[in-house]
């Protein structure tokens, strides 16, 4: 292969500008919308027992759609990796918004559950996609801000579906088919304007024909020099020389970051409740923590490509452990309270994301979609694992201030799992 094969390609992702960032946000947009929209109607569903929804039912609904998120999460890796990153982008948008759609249409319980498996499939294989992509699309070897940025669309979503739950949640149809219907609407935008990752393609040729990979096409696959045109693909490439303790520090600290940001959305208001603050205000505190997320994802990546991803997380992970700590104090100030809990947010989310940056940044092209889904995937266990643990202590009656203590312990372990890891591979 001459060192000017990727020529062509590299002028037909220019010729696109930045619809593949656009779209990618949108992506995960979508994903926070939907996501979070059963959670918004969840208590209209047991108000008025639509479809003879009972708490016990809600449960299992909700715990469902996270298994099937992690579920997605892990199964994609290996086949964003091998079909390639656009296809995969397109087939989970559509997946995901059939198949709610559907829930918006379900007679009963059963099937409601069923599609929100189905659909949760399809959801959490849109995060781990839509990061490789981007990883690669940015093409400046820091990964950091491309990261983060795309992740804002996250929140974005979520805060798109809390917005509408206030004027629409008497019509839980409705929340349901919009988010269906917004990721239909997007499918021919991602398939007119989402070409494949170049460095996708040129790691698919390189892996057919090694001899002919030039030191020009390892640049192309990835411009920080993390990629060798003979690296495994797949779980394989995993645990390859020194990528086995990456691998085993970021699943754990994915663990962690998930646990953190699920459990303290999920309890936040019941445990400041419990600490003696009104329900109204203790709302306001869950809107102002996911204000905080979004400056959190900015400064994080603009500050991980400055000065080192792995540094920035060990600060991250240091950081949310004392201001969750600090939570615990109680403060007679709303103002005070306000502002610490927004900055608990600025820390608490991007944690995670950071952990997201590090892996698109450190694996090879031909293992990162595998790499992204099995961190994700990790991690959903610890989204499943926050909310029980935190709701356990929330049943005893001690989740104020003891909750808090636990979220801060978590931080600790993610910081120590980041630290086993080495800042590279070579």
């Amino acid at each position: 292969m001459s060192s000017t094969a990727p020529a062509p390609a590299a002028t037909a992702a220019d010729s696109v500008g930045r619809w593949p960032a656009v779209l990618c946000w949108l992506a995960v947009a979508l994903e926070g919308f939907d996501l979070v929209v059963l959670g918004a109607v969840i208590p209209e569903l047991l108000a008025t027992q639509a479809l003879g929804f009972t708490p016990a039912a809600a449960t299992l609904v909700a715990t469902l759609s996270l298994v099937g998120v992690g579920s997605g999460a892990v199964a994609v890796g290996p086949v964003v990796d091998r079909i390639g990153r656009r296809w995969t982008i397109i087939a989970c948008v559509i997946g995901f918004s059939l198949f709610t759609l559907f829930v918006a249409f379900a007679p009963n319980v059963a099937l409601f559950t069923l599609f929100r498996f189905i659909a949760g499939i399809f959801l959490g294989a849109v995060m781990p996609s839509c990061l490789a992509y981007i990883s690669e699309y940015s093409k400046s070897g820091k990964t950091g801000k491309a990261t983060t940025l795309t992740m804002t669309g996250y929140h974005a979503g979520a805060v798109g579906i809390s917005l509408l739950a206030v004027a629409y949640s008497h019509n839980w149809h409705l929340l349901f088919a919009a988010g269906g219907l917004a990721g239909l609407l997007m499918v021919p935008l991602l398939w007119w304007k989402l070409p494949e990752s170049e460095a996708f393609r040129i790691a698919q040729e390189a892996k057919r024909n090694p001899a002919a990979a030039s030191a020009t096409v390892t640049e192309a696959i990835d411009p920080a020099g993390h990629v060798d045109a003979r690296a495994k693909s797949g779980m394989a490439g995993l645990f390859e020389g020194r990528l086995a303790l990456v691998t085993i520090g970021v699943w754990a600290s994915s663990f962690m970051g998930l646990l953190l940001v699920y459990g303290l959305n999920t309890w936040l208001p019941k445990i400041m409740a419990d600490a003696g603050y009104e329900v109204s205000d203790s709302l306001v505190m869950l809107f102002v923590m996911n204000i905080g997320a979004v400056v959190g994802l900015v400064l994080a990546g603009w500050l991980a490509d400055q000065h080192g991803t792995k540094r920035i997380v060990l600060m991250w992970f240091v950081l949310a452990a004392v201001f969750l700590a600090a939570l615990s104090i109680p403060m007679t100030s709303q103002i005070l309270l306000n502002l610490a809990v927004f900055i608990t947010g600025v820390f608490v989310f991007s944690a995670q994301v950071l952990v997201y940056a590090f892996v698109s940044a450190i694996y090879p092209a031909q293992a990162r979609g595998t790499a992204l889904g099995m961190a994700s995937g990790i991690g959903r266990l610890g989204a499943i694992v926050g909310p029980f643990i935190t709701g356990a202590l929330v049943t005893a009656g001690i989740a104020y201030p003891w909750g808090f203590y636990l979220f801060s312990a978590v931080a600790v372990l993610g910081f120590a799992a980041m630290v086993i890891v080495p800042k590279s591979v070579k």
